[in-house]
């Protein structure tokens, strides 16, 4: 409160002290000549009436009496723009040779129920008008300009239609002043607005602004551009935080106003677009300008004038705007004119002197308000502050100048076509009426051969940065610009380093809804918000995003894995169990050291070979099993170091082989020791069966049928190299699979049935009267044997990769240890430590005691 205090004390003292009472400068009329052959109808909106306290007028209704006037100085470009392309034209003997250029102007009121009333003054040439009444001597007025608002336009038009009278407008392009079937004698200079949606959402892309402010005009400007920036917005993931469509009643100073403007400024955008116009939104302006909104980014398309009310504030609401104003090509010599233009020069202005006697301290003559010589020497247009006057070729100003060229070239063809249909009348006589211009004025209009360099290329952008200082003194500094014929993905170009912001941001402001999900989380939509509404949730296991705010995490390939931060794949390490494993090298060892214990008790049943211990239990399938065991301690180094085709095929034969040799071994021993002792009456087959040893037939039957397994398997679905991505987090274990786990688990089965036979076997004998009787032994072996591999089952599925191929090198590093230590070790402790038993006369002693016993 205490600000707009200030900002209306100092204003109120401003506007006193710059009327002043005078009565020149506030007596005006709305309308002026400057002379030519042939003339230009200009209706400019060049000053305001409004009224201060309403006091009703004594004699005319709906008026007050307490009228003041307000210049608008900065439209004053419009005047010299036209003034200057008149005067280029006049002077150029090439086109229309002998004709001059002039112009009627008009000032337009603001309010809609004056704005025909310049127009009926120029149709009629009476200051108070009659209607269809023409008073002028010859009428030589065949095209009116105006601008620059489309209402302004359009109320116009449609008197002008009625007397076939082209129009061309300056203002910015307006679809339904395309309608040709309203307004077919009117035209407008100013591009379409193809490509501003794209521009400003190009914008938005480059700052990664996702969540903006829209503010409309509430009519069909509002909602068609609200339609294209919609969808261009989609298209780029960019949500519209809040929207209000401004009505024209908001141009009244009422309380509404000021609450929506306060709903705007406490919304989470921080980048707010507004599109429209000065006239039609020109109080939207003075609210933002009064409450000093100071922390929001306004981007504003050409129409606006931001510091055309700005004189105070060392930084006001605008400041670090940015504007799209339509590029076109600059005048250098309308600069070198702008220091030549002074009342004396144009003696039929009326706003000339207004700028001397407001900014160069001349003073009226008290009869006619003409000025005196006591001005400040070497006054020119281009002293002024840029706030307050821009000498630069404004947007408008640039239409401005088009048309009158396009007039002035449509007039010249029409000349020419008049010469060669009336050739023996003089120029000066020659009549015709304003409909004849429209062809050629529509030509020159559409084929743009308006000494502009556009041609038929769609128009492109230049952006601006607002810089305020001090007193207002505010500039517009061209910061980029949009090329929609550039290439994909370069039309804008923008220089981040000179943009200044608002003064509440020290660097490129942010608008989003949410916060930006850095790298390794993914956007998780808010339920019943926009998507530029989201949680951040982290990715799932394995799985990456490398980008910010990205809508799904993408899951690394089977040879990476995601690194912990979940924001980019590692290449997996491959591992096996190696020889150079702590794990690998204890298990080799270890079937080394037995595999040569193994060849040591060989060597030692070898060696005592003719001892009874040895004799007694066949030394001959002692020595097979010995062999066997050997082979089997050593097979288990085939699951050990990098699997290869040859490995994979050879671990499963060899462990499938080499151990049904050996159990096959041990069933051919449970079998001799039940033919020898079991049988009570021996008969010629049992005494065949053990004199021609035919137990010993079943070890190669035994093999063959597992070799017959083995090759069943092999044919079917043989073990093949596989890669285990998921046993171990960042490595690729390379295992042999078993390719057909039945065919694995029938010669496992196999296994294990003929260690249940063994074992049956040796149990039936385990308490025969023999005093090297290995049945007990063998029962127990067996007994390991079969717990091993029953629980090898439920554990191997259990484990995965390097430790799953431990499991069975270990079963079979346990069942052959089993075999080795529970047959042979009772026999080894005889022959090493107690020698006095391993004879034959302890054999018949034990013999006579044991009959003395049964006796």
């Amino acid at each position: 409160m205490f600000w707009n205090f200030i900002f209306i004390f100092l204003y109120i003292c401003n506007f006193v002290g710059a009327f002043n009472d005078n009565e020149c400068y506030v007596t005006i009329k709305d309308y002026f000549y400057h002379k030519g052959d042939v003339t230009i109808g200009a209706f400019f909106p060049l000053h305001t009436l409004y009224t201060g306290n309403k006091v009703p007028h004594k004699y005319i209704p709906h008026a007050f009496e307490d009228i003041h006037i307000k210049y608008n100085f900065k439209n004053y470009q419009f005047v010299l723009a036209l003034l200057f392309a008149i005067e280029e034209i006049n002077r150029n003997p090439h086109l229309l040779p002998n004709t001059s250029l002039g112009f009627h102007l008009y000032n337009i009121a603001f309010t809609e129920k004056s704005i025909l009333l310049g127009a009926f003054i120029w149709l009629t040439r009476k200051s108070i008008p009659l209607v269809n009444y023409d008073c002028g001597q010859k009428q030589k007025s065949h095209s009116a300009l105006t601008g620059t608002s489309w209402a302004t336009s359009a109320h116009i038009g449609s008197l002008l239609q009625l007397y076939k009278i082209p129009q061309l407008t300056f203002g910015s392009f307006d679809s339904s002043l395309n309608d040709q079937s309203q307004f077919n004698f009117l035209h407008q200079m100013a591009p379409k607005d193809t490509f501003l949606s794209y521009a400003i959402v190009s914008l938005m892309v480059h700052f990664s602004w996702s969540w903006v402010g829209l503010i409309l005009p509430d009519d069909h400007r509002g909602t068609q551009i609200l339609s294209d920036l919609r969808e261009v917005m989609e298209s780029n993931s960019i949500c519209i935080a809040f929207l209000k469509m401004i009505s024209g009643t908001w141009n009244s100073y009422s309380n509404a106003i000021w609450k929506n403007i306060e709903r705007i400024q406490d919304s989470s955008a921080n980048v707010i677009i507004i599109y429209g116009d000065i006239v039609s939104l020109q109080g939207l302006t003075r609210h933002i300008e009064q409450l000093l909104v100071t922390w929001k980014v306004w981007v504003l398309n050409s129409r606006w004038d931001v510091d055309n009310n700005i004189d105070h504030f060392m930084v006001e609401s605008f400041h670090g705007s940015l504007i799209f104003s339509h590029h076109y090509v600059e005048k250098a010599k309308f600069n070198n004119f702008i220091q030549t233009v002074n009342p004396y020069k144009y003696p039929e202005d009326n706003y000339l002197p207004k700028f001397w006697y407001v900014f160069f301290k001349c003073s009226f003559s008290e009869l006619d308000c003409k000025l005196l010589e006591n001005c400040q020497p070497n006054a020119s247009l281009e002293l002024l502050p840029r706030h307050i006057f821009d000498p630069s070729m404004s947007e408008e100003g640039y239409n401005i100048y088009n048309a009158v060229y396009a007039v002035a070239y449509s007039l010249h063809e029409l000349n020419l076509q008049l010469i060669q249909t009336q050739p023996y009348v003089n120029q000066e006589d020659m009549v015709f009426s304003p409909w004849q211009l429209l062809p050629f004025l529509k030509n020159h209009v559409r084929s743009h051969t308006l000494m502009d360099e556009r041609k038929n290329l769609d128009p492109g952008y230049d952006i601006l940065n607002f810089w305020n200082f001090p007193k207002g003194l505010g500039l517009k500094v061209k910061v980029g610009t949009f090329s929609p014929n550039a290439l994909r993905g370069q039309e804008l170009s923008l220089s981040d380093q000179i943009i200044q912001w608002p003064t509440r941001f020290t660097k490129i402001p942010q608008s989003v809804c949410s916060e930006s999900c850095r790298p390794g989380f993914r956007k998780t939509a808010q339920e019943g918000k926009a998507v530029c509404c989201f949680d951040c949730t982290p990715c799932a296991d394995n799985e990456i995003s490398n980008e910010t705010d990205m809508d799904d995490c993408v899951k690394c390939p089977e040879s990476h894995y995601a690194n912990s931060e979940k924001n980019h794949c590692i290449q997996k390490s491959v591992r096996f169990l190696a020889y150079e494993d702590p794990l690998g090298m204890a298990l080799a060892t270890t079937a080394l050291c037995f595999s040569v214990l193994t060849a040591v008790v060989l060597v030692l049943f070898l060696k005592h070979r003719d001892t009874p211990i040895v004799k007694a239990n066949n030394r001959a399938l002692s020595y097979t099993l010995l062999l066997t065991l050997i082979i089997c301690f050593l097979s288990s180094l085939l699951f050990i170091g990098q699997p290869n085709t040859a490995t994979c095929i050879l671990q499963q034969i060899a462990f499938g082989v080499v151990f049904t040799v050996a159990l096959s071994t041990v069933l051919v021993k449970a079998i001799t020791v039940v033919i020898a002792f079991k049988v009570t009456v021996p008969d010629r087959i049992v005494r065949w069966l053990i004199v021609s040893r035919a137990p010993n037939f079943i070890i190669p039957i035994c093999t063959l049928i597992q070799l017959v397994i083995c090759g069943i398997w092999l044919v079917t679905s043989p073990p093949f190299i596989d890669r285990d991505t998921h046993a171990e987090h960042g490595h690729i274990i390379i295992v042999c699979n078993k390719g057909s786990a039945v065919a694995f688990y029938c010669v496992l089965g196999y296994l294990c049935s003929l260690a249940l036979g063994s074992y049956i076997m040796a149990f039936l004998s385990r308490n025969l009267p023999d005093t090297f009787n290995e049945a007990k032994f063998l029962s127990f072996s067996m007994q390991v044997f079969f717990c091993v591999w029953v629980t090898f089952i439920p554990v191997y599925h259990s484990t995965k990769g390097k430790v799953m191929v431990a499991m069975e090198v270990f079963s079979i590093l346990a069942s052959s240890t089993a075999l080795l230590g529970l047959i042979f070790a009772p026999k080894c402790y005889i022959i090493l430590l107690r020698p006095d038993k391993n004879s034959y006369l302890d054999i018949r002693w034990k013999s006579h005691s044991l009959r003395n016993n049964h006796l």
